[in-house]
């Protein structure tokens, strides 16, 4: 028999600092869908522009319809953009309150670093 302590269980640990694995993957999601150079584009010409059309947005950044769309696709999963049915049109544009939400995490995230 031995003298030295047991070694914490998972059970003694700090359980707040676990990440439960659906919040995992929606960051991870989310930091996927902003780490590209094609959708950080998108970003910048929705920022300027305020609403666009896919077509918009596959004339200014010379690119295929499909492959924008496909982009378009990846950062409204992510919930940064936002599309609404004007007529015959799908206007996208930034959701700017979501976007302000992770500028503040992930400046808070690298001054950790």
């Amino acid at each position: 028999m031995s003298n030295s302590p047991n070694p914490p269980s998972p059970d003694d640990s700090d359980k707040s600092t676990l990440v439960d694995a659906s919040t995992l993957s929606k960051a991870v999601l989310l930091l996927r869908a902003l780490n590209h150079d094609l959708r950080q584009q998108i970003i910048r010409l929705l920022s300027d522009k305020e609403q666009l059309t896919v077509t918009d947005i596959f004339i200014s950044l010379r690119v295929e319809q499909s492959v924008a769309s496909q982009h378009l696709a990846i950062l409204r999963k992510a919930n940064i953009v936002k599309r609404e049915r004007q007529g015959k049109y799908i206007l996208y544009s930034l959701d700017h309150e979501r976007l302000t939400h992770v500028n503040q995490l992930v400046k808070r995230l690298a001054a950790d670093l």
